[in-house]
């Protein structure tokens, strides 16, 4: 943990023991827990995932051909966690809406199965294993994502629990639902057999090949939520297979900030982000807020990257140049999670130049001591340092304003005033002109740089 996280997590303790008193105790006794999984995320996982482009309704075909474009062009640069998104068990998904009463594919434990006119291999209770066993031979990691408890269907037919005399209607909070899609209950856990329910859908991930689960409708409300989250890492661990857990959506309640790394690799910090301005600038504070409780096996995630083709091919991303560039610079400088959303066969040139820059992409996997510092109304300014370098130093500076500004950064506040400074773009992959005393930079609206300063 560098000095900087260490500092802040103290003085976080001390001046919010009181609100966070159930997450503390949650932490403690989770200690060995996060030690075993250490490794699961040493650095921000980077990956593809299928939702800002297929919305419920990717099929094998579709997921396969991504797949393999991704190991292709993005694998080369670390992005190795392949995701199939949200109710791959509906056969008839069709949009970004949920049909409510929809008949989902599901076993006779109540759990939810891949619907096989989508994903033929997943017949006669193959599941995903011959999918994340192509996807594995990629030499990638295989994703999916779940929703937050028992299936309602489960509930209705009250399907036993595996392995228990317990049944759904026996575990099932019917008061616990979420807001937006219709097609589960929370699961009580205080109930006889609600964690057996939990161990059961896990072992049956692990037996697929399941390497990454992002499980939907956690985060918010956190205080409601956090025994699910406690029964999905405890499962997770019963399993014995390396399954990272990416919690979803935001905005995860920062009192809680002391609980959630103890229990995921990665949390969402906010809503689904898309590919409008005023949905970036709001990250720029939630990444801010996060930072102290960033680190190895612990990153607050700012979401998918909404670039390239989206939305069921209907477009291409609303972000201009400039503001992609501000995207992958604050993502890579605050450190978040790298996982693309456009469909993959559509990736052109200018967008995975974007994607793999390799200068770009050592900030974020290879950076310590990422800081905000304070700054003008209408911009931004993060540092961070390459580990292990003490006299060499990454800039980000931000016009985060609707009017071209000149940003001016005086270099004793990174304690390299008084001296003559290299300066790198990192974007540009070139020298520029040494610095002395300040770095001035001229910004359009919503544009950034991103420099390495060497003293």
């Amino acid at each position: 943990m560098n000095p900087h996280r260490r500092n802040l997590l103290t003085a976080s303790i001390l001046t919010g023991l009181a609100s966070v008193a159930p997450a503390v105790a949650g932490a403690a006794t989770a200690s060995p827990a996060r030690k075993t999984s250490k490794e699961l995320a040493p650095t921000p996982p980077m990956g593809w995932n299928s939702w800002n482009s297929f919305a419920t309704t990717i099929t094998e075909v579709q997921a396969l051909e991504n797949a393999r474009i991704m190991a292709d062009k993005l694998l080369p640069s670390g992005y190795d966690v392949f995701t199939v998104d949200i109710q791959w068990y509906e056969p008839n998904a069709n949009s970004y809406e949920y049909r409510k009463g929809a008949e989902l594919t599901m076993d006779a434990n109540g759990r939810l199965l891949p619907a096989p006119n989508r994903f033929p291999t997943a017949a006669n209770g193959g599941g995903f294993k011959a999918l994340a066993d192509q996807v594995h031979k990629l030499g990638m990691k295989f994703g999916i994502h779940v929703m937050r408890g028992i299936p309602r269907q489960a509930v209705r037919a009250n399907t036993p629990v595996l392995g228990t005399q317990y049944r759904a209607q026996d575990i099932a909070n019917t008061n616990s639902i979420c807001t937006w899609n219709p097609d589960m209950y929370g699961v009580d856990m205080s109930k006889p057999g609600a964690q057996a329910y939990y161990d059961s859908i896990f072992a049956l991930y692990a037996s697929w090949g399941v390497d990454f689960v992002k499980m939907d409708d956690m985060s918010r409300p956190y205080d409601a939520n956090w025994p699910e989250i406690e029964a999905a890492q405890k499962a997770i661990r019963k399993t014995g297979r390396p399954i990272a857990l990416s919690l979803s959506p935001g905005e995860t309640d920062l009192k809680w900030a002391l609980h959630v790394p103890n229990y995921a690799q990665m949390w969402r910090i906010s809503d689904d982000f898309w590919d409008e301005w005023k949905l970036l600038h709001e990250q720029f504070t939630r990444l801010e807020n996060w930072n102290p409780y960033m680190g190895a096996n612990s990153w607050p995630d700012a979401d998918m990257l909404p670039l390239g083709r989206l939305a069921l091919g209907e477009r291409d991303t609303k972000f201009t140049p400039d503001e992609q560039r501000t995207l992958m610079t604050l993502w890579s400088i605050a450190r978040s999670p790298l996982i693309m959303g456009g469909d993959l066969r559509h990736l052109d040139e200018r967008t995975l130049a974007l994607l793999t820059n390799p200068e770009v992409l050592a900030v974020n996997q290879r950076s310590t001591a990422n800081r905000p510092h304070r700054a003008d109304a209408g911009t931004r300014i993060w540092s961070a340092q390459p580990a292990g370098k003490g006299n060499v130093y990454y800039l980000a500076l931000f016009n985060t304003g609707d009017s071209a500004t000149e940003l001016a950064f005086d270099l004793s506040r990174l304690n390299l005033g008084g001296r003559q400074v290299k300066c790198r773009d990192l974007w540009a992959r070139r020298d520029l002109a040494p610095v002395n005393g300040s770095v001035r930079q001229a910004l359009a609206p919503h544009a950034s740089v991103l420099l390495q300063l060497t003293a």
